[in-house]
Formats: structure tokens, sequence, C-alpha cells
């Protein structure tokens, strides 16, 4: 007689492994591929170390999975003008309850992680390319995609794992109006910032610009 499996069961386990990918993509994001161990998946999942390896086989396929999860999540529910922004918000560390918004994120932190690894972080490289491309009227719009992708993982790079002031702590608007700004002119179909963003990179630029108040500063000479 074969064993049945109930409608509660089903739901069980689809919770089961909801809540692992959940937990999986948190802590990928959070410590990369390597620092992020199976007990402390399971742990925050709130299951049984077993049930991870019963579900998806083994941490490099679950891994795999939170890749193409993620950023197809965050692909499928962006429309292509707007997932220049929402990709660097989720590196900026803000906007972290959108979609797929901790794809770019996991992929950075895990770009040195073996072949298997590798492998998914091109593959999702690829697709976010592929979509940016298509903001380019351009006949090299592939390389110009590559080009904007680099930048963002750079910004990433810079301000999550090195921590370089002040990229680190800066205002995610301020920069996210900045970047779209200097990235429209490789992605001519990219959309101009908004008034409030488009005012907080001015005032960054205009800072910059500004005479210095030390001691090159000149004024009138006393009469």
């Amino acid at each position: 007689m074969g064993t049945t499996v109930s409608e509660g069961q089903r739901r069980d386990a689809r919770d089961t492994r909801r809540r692992l990918l959940e937990a999986a993509a948190a802590l990928f994001a959070e410590r990369g591929y390597e620092r992020a161990t199976v007990r402390d998946i399971a742990e925050r999942a709130g299951v049984n170390q077993a049930l991870l390896f019963r579900y998806f086989g083994s941490k490099r396929a679950l891994f795999g999975e939170v890749i193409a999860h993620n950023g197809e999540e965050q692909l499928r529910t962006t429309p292509p003008h707007e997932l220049l922004e929402a990709a660097l918000r989720g590196l900026l560390g803000h906007g972290g309850k959108e979609p797929g918004s901790r794809a770019l994120a996991t992929l950075l932190r895990s770009v040195d992680s073996g072949d298997e690894i590798g492998t998914a972080v091109r593959a999702i490289s690829d697709d976010y390319a592929r979509v940016l491309a298509t903001l380019s009227s351009a006949d090299n719009r592939a390389l110009r995609a590559d080009l904007a992708l680099s930048w963002l993982l750079g910004i990433g790079t810079m301000r999550v794992i090195v921590g370089k002031e002040p990229l680190a702590e800066a205002d995610p608007d301020e920069v996210c109006a900045l970047v779209t700004t200097a990235l429209g002119t490789l992605l001519d179909g990219l959309p101009a910032p908004t008034a409030g963003r488009k005012a907080a990179g001015g005032r960054a630029l205009r800072a910059e610009a500004a005479p210095g108040r030390g001691d090159d500063a000149t004024g009138p000479e006393p009469g």
C-alpha cells in the first residue's frame, strides 16, 4: 500500500522550503557563501538542518537556487528602466523589502567561492546586463550594459565590503541621483532623477565646486 502525502504535509513542505530560501538569501547577502553555514541557515529558518539537505541536496545547490530565485524575481517584477536604481538601492543596503533586492549583494559577497558559484554568478550577471542593454540605442549596447553593471558592483564593493568613507555612510538618495545622472551617458533610456533626488545630487555637486573657507580663501582687501 503506497504512502499518501496529505495537502497539509505539502503545505508544510512548501513553507519549510520557503523559510530555508529566505534565511539563506539573508545570510548569503550578509556574510557571503563561505561564511554562511548550514547550521546558521537552518537555525534562522527555525528548522532542523537535515531538512536543508532533504529539500536542496547541498549548500551549493541551495546557493544556486537563491541566486536564481532572487535575480529572476527582481528581473521579473522590476521594469527595465527602474532596474538599475532598484539594484543599486539593494547594494546600498536600503529598499531591501523589494523582491529580489539582495540578488546583487549576494553575488558580490560570493564571487570568489569556487567554480560552481562562479557559474551561478556569471549567469545572473548576464541576465542583468541583458536587461540593462535594452536601455541603450547604441550599437555597443552590450558593452555599455556591462560597464554600468560593473560600476554598480564596484560601488557595492566600496560601500559594503571595503567600507570606504564617505561612500559607506552616504545617503542612498544622493548616491542614486549622482549615479543615475552619470550613467545616463551610457544608457540613454534611463529616466532622469526625480526632483528630490536631483536636488540631492545637485547639492553634492555644488558642495564639491564651492571654494574652501580655509587658508586658501580670499576676501576683499580691507579699505
